[in-house]
């Protein structure tokens, strides 16, 4: 393959977010890998997985404070192929360009500015018209066959001069394919916005010379990928709820946006993302020969998907998103052909990654130390475990297959999460019951919740004392302004309050600077000086899941629901928790009697691996 243009992938996302601003949409920034646990989404997820994710409410019909036509480059991470890492195309962490009309413009200028930007060599792509092929949806029970879409593309090809062909559902060749949902209707799950889409495809082996194709040598060319797809509009004009459509949204709106990986790999003439410059520079760190290819890639998509995790706040732990980030450390240590990762090592992959996204990410550099700590500290703990583990491994795998429950031990016990184990088998040439282990590690998971629930649960001394009360609403502003200073990797793990002060325990990667903390007290305080009222609703849950309020994620909470919420309504609420009180009526009682308390961190320290506690006082 030839580089279609000398762009590098900078430029691509610069010139992607440009195009778009100068037709009227705002630039807004990524929203964190991590999502919120009390987003309230029936299907949550642990991590923003495609570019439409942090948008779902805005799409479902709220109002964005930044307007009704957005473009941003979305970081996003997908561990459901972890498996097939090592190919050509698959990765754990990605970025999606995406700009959205929210009930604003729709099909006819989505697809116009489609095509706009992938083919103007001004101010887009610069990409060959002749090589594109389109995709619409055929129709189905749930929704008709996209004969707009179609219309539009014929409209825009006749335009350009570019022959559009025939009717291809009737054997004639073309270059506009009727696909069905499987491949042509975009849904984010069971529940939230969906709806059909087109699809663009180019022709990145040149062999077809700009000709019409039948439907049947459209879908050749496309598995054995001559032709690949590049962009995607999607055209959100139904809900569904719980797998089923419920019906049209009020307002339709459009998802458009592609893969800045795939973009990459096709300008810059490569068949793999590994070779493009996004990933390459790490690449070229790994110069052993015996080294297997796959195993390169595998180290540098789990490294950069690790920087941008820990970056967002992440820690390695034992559950939820710290054992993917736990994973992703020690599948890539085990990939390297001596099986280590030290300090060497991880300071020239964490200062490539840092250089390569520079512009677009700055936060990588300026929290560059703080990753290389956490990589170093899950590098060192997993050097330990491995040296035992293996020995461990080597003694079951002398009966032969590895059974689920030894797998749990040697993760339970000595470190080695399930891939790792995974990885030892198949060298070896035996098998891991994964599914048994899967079974041994929810039973795991259901015990440390319960244990977590009970240890929790009692975080007030004495309910029934003013400043008891006080401290606990000041527990829920810390809360909150812990997320805003210090983004949404912040997880409560804990509480207890008693008349002399309150104790808090979050999880967080690094200490909290001078200046991190200052931040908090100013906000807690500047809310205590605002006079906010603090107001309680009772509500079903699943109507409670979607106001946002925080929770202990994955936590089983009954069918009515007690929300607390600092505001005037629960919509524009500072902060607003589960909970069962109880509070303060206001935010001037925590300026005590005379109004002059002030809050004030008195200590923040590490309590365990990722862990922190911040010990304050309202006085």
């Amino acid at each position: 393959m030839n580089p279609i243009s000398p762009m590098t992938s900078a430029e691509i996302r610069l010139r992607f977010l440009a195009f778009f601003e100068k037709r009227g949409h705002a630039v807004i920034p990524s929203a964190s890998l991590v999502t919120p646990d009390e987003k309230g989404v029936t299907n949550a997820t642990l991590f923003n997985t495609a570019g439409m994710q942090p948008l779902v409410p805005f799409l479902l019909g709220k109002q964005h404070p930044a307007g009704t036509r957005l473009v941003d480059a979305q970081k996003c991470l997908r561990t459901v192929d972890i498996d097939d890492i090592g190919d050509k195309t698959h990765a754990t962490f990605f970025e999606m360009l995406g700009n959205w009309s929210l009930g604003d413009y729709f099909k006819e200028e989505a697809i116009n500015w489609s095509y706009e930007f992938l083919t103007n060599k001004e101010e887009g792509l610069g990409l060959d018209p002749q090589r594109l092929y389109v995709t619409v949806f055929e129709g189905d029970a749930v929704a008709p066959r996209d004969t707009e879409a179609a219309a539009i593309w014929r409209e825009i090809f006749k335009k350009n001069r570019i022959d559009a062909g025939g009717d291809t559902t009737q054997g004639e060749a073309g270059r506009i394919f009727y696909m069905p949902a499987k491949n042509n209707w975009w849904e984010a799950g069971d529940n939230g916005p969906c709806g059909p889409d087109t699809e663009m495809f180019y022709d990145v082996s040149g062999k077809f010379a700009g000709r019409t194709l039948t439907h049947a040598e459209y879908v050749q060319a496309d598995d054995v990928r001559d032709i690949i797809e590049i962009w995607n509009d999607v055209f959100m004009q139904y809900e569904k709820k719980d797998g089923v459509i419920i019906g049209k949204l009020p307002k339709p709106s459009v998802d458009t946006g592609a893969g800045l990986e795939r973009l990459t790999m096709t300008l810059q003439g490569v068949d793999n993302i590994y070779d493009t410059d996004l990933l390459k520079p790490v690449m070229d760190l790994m110069k052993n020969p015996s080294q297997s290819l796959r195993n390169k890639r595998v180290i540098a998509d789990h490294l950069r998907a690790s920087t941008f995790l820990i970056a967002d706040g992440v820690i390695p732990s034992n559950t939820d998103r710290g054992y993917i980030l736990r994973r992703l450390i020690r599948r890539a240590t085990i990939s390297m052909t001596d099986k280590k990762l030290d300090a060497g090592r991880i300071s020239k992959f964490v200062d490539t990654l840092t250089n390569t996204y520079l512009v677009a990410y700055p936060e990588l550099a300026q929290k560059s130390d703080t990753i290389k700590q956490v990589l170093l500290d899950e590098a060192t703990k997993f050097a330990e475990a491995l040296a035992h583990g293996m020995k461990e491994f080597d003694r079951l795998a002398v009966s032969g297959n590895v059974s689920g429950a030894d797998a749990f031990l040697l993760f339970s016990s000595y470190g080695l999460p399930i891939d790792v184990t995974k990885e030892l088998a198949a060298e070896r040439g035996l098998t891991v019951d994964t599914a048994a282990f899967e079974a041994e590690f929810k039973k795991h998971q259901d015990l440390s919740r319960a244990g977590a629930e009970q240890k929790f649960k009692g975080g007030l001394a004495n309910a029934d004392d003013p400043q008891v009360v006080r401290y606990h609403t000041a527990t829920h502003l810390l809360h909150q302004a812990l997320h805003d200073v210090l983004g949404e990797g912040v997880g409560q793990k804990g509480s207890n309050i008693t008349a002399e002060r309150l104790r808090f325990d979050f999880s967080y990667g690094a200490k909290m600077t001078d200046d991190e903390k200052k931040r908090v007290e100013d906000i807690i305080n500047e809310k205590i000086a605002a006079k906010m009222p603090v107001n309680q609703v009772t509500m079903p849950k699943a109507e409670a899941e979607k106001t946002g309020a925080r929770h202990f994620f994955a936590e089983k909470y009954g069918d009515e629901i007690s929300i607390y919420f600092i505001g005037n309504d629960i919509a524009s609420a500072y902060s607003k928790e589960f909970c069962g009180g109880p509070h303060v009526k206001n935010t001037s009682e925590l300026a005590g009697p005379e109004g002059k308390w002030k809050f004030k961190i008195q200590k923040e320290e590490a309590i365990s691996q990722g862990i922190r506690r911040i010990k304050a006082v309202l006085g």
